[in-house]
C-alpha cells in the first residue's frame, strides 16, 4: 500500500469514529474521556492525523460497544 493510500484509510477510519461517536450522542471530549484517551489525540484520530495504536482502537470499539470489525466497516473501500 502506498503512503497516500494509508493516509486515506486513516481519514476514513477517523470519519467512521466521528460518525459512530455522534450517533451515540457523545461530545468529542466526553467520548475521549470514556475511551481514556486524551481529547486532543481523539481529535487527531477523527481527522486522520494519527497512526492509531491497536490498544486505542480497542478502547474506541469498547466505548462504542461494537466489535472491531464493525468499527472498520467501509474504511478500506475507496
Amino acid at each position: 500500500m502506498e503512503k497516500a493510500e494509508l493516509i486515506a484509510v486513516r481519514k476514513r477510519l477517523g470519519r467512521r469514529v466521528r460518525e459512530l461517536r455522534k450517533a451515540r450522542g457523545y461530545s468529542q471530549e466526553a467520548f475521549a474521556h470514556e475511551c481514556d484517551i486524551h481529547r486532543t489525540y481523539m481529535g487527531d484520530v477523527e481527522r486522520g492525523e494519527r497512526n492509531i495504536a491497536i490498544d486505542n482502537i480497542v478502547k474506541i470499539a469498547n466505548a462504542l460497544d461494537i466489535k472491531l470489525s464493525e468499527l472498520f466497516l467501509g474504511t478500506f473501500e475507496k
